[in-house]
């Protein structure tokens, strides 16, 4: 998933510049396995824009923290690439510091959501939206970053598991009435092999408290 990374769109470029040109000005940051200036083929001339993709995700961070770049006389623009379906999409270029997060689960706090983003840059806010009426969690939430590029960074990857340390009063909450009867059942039925249910029970305990995946999107 961090290949994803690697690649960035280099947007406003002028019209004489090559392949050659962009490579040169973007090698200073890192090993570039791919660089292309997008032509128009029946006019055989630049479409002004172009990526370029570097061997490591650190290196594609290093180009972007030296923004801004001039290259041929042109203030050009630089994001990371987004997934060929994607491309055609209006978020796919705008430049948004605030991002969607859907699908949490009811014990994920705003906390967790700072734990798990902060990763791909400084965080201002993170929140888990409530019903003002009642303060049930609706499910979703917010990350504001400080710079665009951190959260074009969340967003490229899509999904992210969002880790929630173990909490016994949580997990015992969860447990129903009809869970613990067929537990017990299991347990009588199976006589002395009190060892088979203890190892029952754990994997019955991890598969409960297993960590939930969220989806993204920039808004």
């Amino acid at each position: 998933m961090e290949n994803q990374l690697c690649k960035l769109f280099v947007g406003g470029l002028n019209v004489q510049t090559t392949s050659e040109g962009l490579r040169k000005h973007f090698e200073q940051y890192g090993e570039l396995t791919d660089c292309v200036v997008v032509q128009n083929q029946p006019l055989k001339r630049s479409r002004c824009f172009g990526f370029v993709t570097y061997s490591t995700p650190e290196e594609a961070d290093a180009a972007m923290a030296a923004r801004p770049h001039v290259l041929d006389g042109n203030n050009v623009e630089l994001k990371r690439a987004v997934a060929r379906e994607d491309a055609g999409k209006p978020e796919a270029l705008a430049k948004v510091k605030k991002i969607f997060v859907g699908g949490l689960k009811d014990d994920i706090e705003s906390e967790h959501l700072h734990e798990c983003f902060s990763q791909f840059g400084v965080i201002e806010k993170a929140e888990v939206i409530t019903d003002k009426d009642t303060g049930k969690k609706r499910g979703f939430g917010f990350v504001h970053f400080d710079d665009h590029d951190s959260a074009d960074k969340a967003v490229v990857l899509k999904f992210h598991t969002i880790n929630v340390p173990f909490n016994p009063r949580v997990l015992g909450a969860s447990f129903s009435p009809w869970i613990i009867f067929l537990f017990f059942v299991f347990f009588l039925a199976a006589g002395g092999l009190a060892v088979s249910c203890f190892v029952l029970l754990q994997n019955l305990l991890l598969l409960l408290s297993a960590n939930g995946s969220s989806w993204i999107c920039s808004c």
